[in-house]
Formats: structure tokens, C-alpha cells, sequence
């Protein structure tokens, strides 16, 4: 079943049924908020706070296909030589399935499982955040998301800048009646050279540690698909930028502006003034790596593999954990390696042993020494 993004509430619902039915000892529970949008809630009294999401980055839908290149049908969840395969299981469904047995054989905690994990533009109230309105912090937390085979503790902030070029409309007919002649569109190398200059700077600049930069242009949008005899009037351009600690925000979007600023002035885009607009989704937080939480863990990891997790270094993935390292709550996140299926990018392949081996980590979290 689909569960996009502020859209979950019909799954919560599905998965509560199902849960309930499997283990009628449990109370479980949908918390709805927003407009659509719900979490899948079950306490067995005090301990952590077992977190993942029910939502996916891709919606299920046939907007999909801007991303993914594919229209058909993406296929039900299949298992063969023991892996299953299917879409949605790395963001975050096999995880999440993880965690649910590993709670419903468990014998304190917490799970949440939130809508609205996934990053998107003007995001608005996410799962967590509902939560935590309507309930005390956590002593702990561990987040269940697919990763490398690593304990995470520390994990970057996350933010969308949308630069826009603003020229005049103008049809095709007639190049002149556009600035710049021919129009913005025609001239979106010359932003995009210079969007990659500063991300290449960006990137690089980053000082050595747990956490790491990224950036990237993830969308380009300009005029009506359908009638591309007009010139459009603007071009926007999307970027993900992944941050660490000491990172202003806002002035990195004055400084995006102004590369681009520069760029469009020695070039036909001279008359068209630039802007960005900032939508900041997290700020980095990290745990301490001596909290309880997380040498429980690491011993837990070590445990179940014959081996400590790997040592991390320049991870760039942002989750919903910072919110409660925000908070003031200790979290941990691991989970299994989630792997892409064959030639559709829709599908992803986990071994279920792997799965197996999650599910007694978390039980071991929840449950304590």
C-alpha cells in the first residue's frame, strides 16, 4: 500500500489492524494529525523509543516516474532464496518491519512509527513533531533506518534553497519579445555551472568528521510542459544541501545567490535579477558517543555480528533523529543495508536473516542489560 508523504493515514490504519490482530496484547494505536497524515503508536510502559516511519521518498504514484524514469507497475513485495524485494524497503519499510516484531516481542518501550519521515520542501508538522506534542520526551531513542553497518550518533542538518532567475516572458515565435532573448531556460547552463562551483567549494571546504556536506540540484522547473511555444518568465532551480555544525543557513543562501548573481552578470542572464529562498529542515545535532544508549548499542551490534560497527566518518544522511537529539532525548541509528534491485531503481533487496538480526538488536535496546 502507498503511504505517501502527510498521506498515511490509511496505512496506519491497515498496519494497526494488521498488528492488532497478530498481537492482540499490544495496544496499538493511530495518532492522526494534520490533514492525512498519522502515526502507529504502542507503549509496553517506560524505556526507548523504538522510531521509524511509514512514509517512503517516493510516493507510489505517477509523479514517480519525473524521478525514476519508470511509469509501469512497480510489482508487489516479493521474497525468493530468502531476500525480499519490493518497493520502499530501504526508506523505510524493511527497517520499519524490523522494528515492529522486534516491539511486539519486547517487553518495554516504545514504537513510533511516523508519518512524514521523509525530507520535502515546506514539509510542515512532521510525525515526530506530533508526537512529541502530545507526549514526554523519551529517556532514549533509537531510530531504525537502513544504513552502513554502523552505530550513527551524530548526524547532519538538512535544507532546500530554491534559486530563481527572473526574466520577462516572450514566445517562441518571436526570441526578441523575451529577456533574455530566447528566454531564462535557454540559459539554465549558465546557473547550473555556477550552482556546481559553489557546491564543489561547499563540499569540499567541510572539515573531517563524524558528519560531512553534501549538495546537489535535484529539480528544474520553468514554463507549462504542455504549451512550450512560451517563454517562460522564470527559471527555478531546486538544491538539497546537507550541513554541519557551524553552517548559517541563511548565509549560505546569500552566498548561492551571489555566486549566481555573478555568473548571470557576465553572461545573456545580465538583466535578470536573482533571489533563493531557504527552507531549513533540521539542524545537525550528535549524541554523546559515551550516552548509555549508545554503547548499549555498539555492544548490542557486536553482539549479534561477532564484530563492532564500522567507525563513521563523513556520513551526509539526515533523519528525524536530530529532532530528538534536539530535544535533549540520546538516539541512536542502525538498521540493515538495504541494496537496489536489478535495473528498476524503484525496487530495493534486503536479505531477511539481515532483518532477523535487527529485530534482536532493537528487542535487546528495548529491553535493556
Amino acid at each position: 500500500m502507498p503511504a505517501p508523504r502527510g498521506r498515511e493515514r490509511a496505512a496506519a490504519s491497515a498496519l494497526r489492524s494488521f498488528a492488532a490482530s497478530r498481537w492482540p496484547d499490544v495496544d496499538w494505536t493511530v495518532q492522526p494529525y494534520g490533514t492525512d497524515g498519522a502515526n502507529l503508536v504502542a507503549v509496553r510502559g517506560s524505556g526507548p523509543l523504538l522510531y521509524s516511519h511509514l512514509d517512503t521518498s517516493l510516493d507510489g504514484g505517477p509523479l514517480d516516474a519525473l524521478v525514476t524514469g519508470r511509469s509501469g507497475p512497480v510489482g508487489a513485495l516479493s521474497v525468493v532464496d530468502g531476500v525480499a524485494s519490493g518497493f520502499g524497503l530501504g526508506v523505510a519499510r524493511a527497517p520499519a518491519a524490523a522494528a515492529l516484531v522486534a516491539f511486539a516481542s519486547a517487553g518495554a518501550g516504545t514504537l513510533l512509527l511516523a508519518g512524514s519521515g521523509t525530507h520535502r520542501r515546506g514539509s510542515g508538522t512532521t510525525g515526530i513533531e506530533a508526537y512529541l506534542a502530545e507526549n514526554p520526551l523519551p529517556p532514549c531513542a533509537i531510530v531504525a533506518k537502513s544504513g552502513p553497518p554502523a552505530v550513527l550518533w551524530a548526524e547532519p542538518g538538512a535544507l532546500y534553497l530554491t534559486v530563481t532567475v527572473h526574466g520577462r516572458q516572450g514566445v517562441v515565435l518571436a526570441p526578441a519579445s523575451a529577456v533574455p532573448v530566447g528566454g531564462v531556460l535557454a540559459q539554465a547552463g549558465v546557473v547550473l555551472a555556477a550552482l556546481d562551483a559553489w557546491r564543489q567549494e561547499f563540499v569540499s571546504s567541510c572539515p573531517p568528521g563524524e558528519i560531512a556536506r553534501a549538495a546537489g540540484v535535484g529539480a528544474v522547473h520553468a514554463g507549462w510542459p504542455d504549451k512550450p511555444d512560451l517563454l517562460p518568465a522564470a527559471l527555478e532551480i531546486g538544491l538539497y544541501v546537507v550541513t554541519v555544525d557551524g553552517d548559517d543557513p541563511a548565509a549560505l543562501a546569500e552566498q548561492v545567490r551571489s555566486r549566481v548573481a555573478v555568473a548571470c552578470a557576465g553572461s545573456p542572464l545580465r538583466d535578470c535579477p536573482v533571489s533563493v529562498d531557504l527552507d531549513v529542515v533540521h539542524a545537525p545535532a550528535q549524541t554523546s558517543p559515551d550516552a548509555p544508549i549508545v554503547r548499549s548499542a555498539c555492544a548490542a551490534w557486536a553482539s549479534e555480528f561477532g564484530a563492532p560497527p564500522d567507525p563513521v566518518a563523513g556520513w551526509t544522511g539526515s533523519t528525524d533523529g536530530v529532532v530528538l537529539r534536539g530535544r535533549g532525548a540520546d538516539t541512536v541509528r542502525l538498521g540493515p543495508t538495504v541494496t537496489p534491485t536489478g535495473d528498476d531503481p524503484r525496487r530495493e533487496s534486503v536479505p531477511l536473516d539481515a532483518l532477523e538480526s535487527f529485530v534482536r538488536i532493537y528487542r535487546r535496546l528495548l529491553d535493556g542489560p
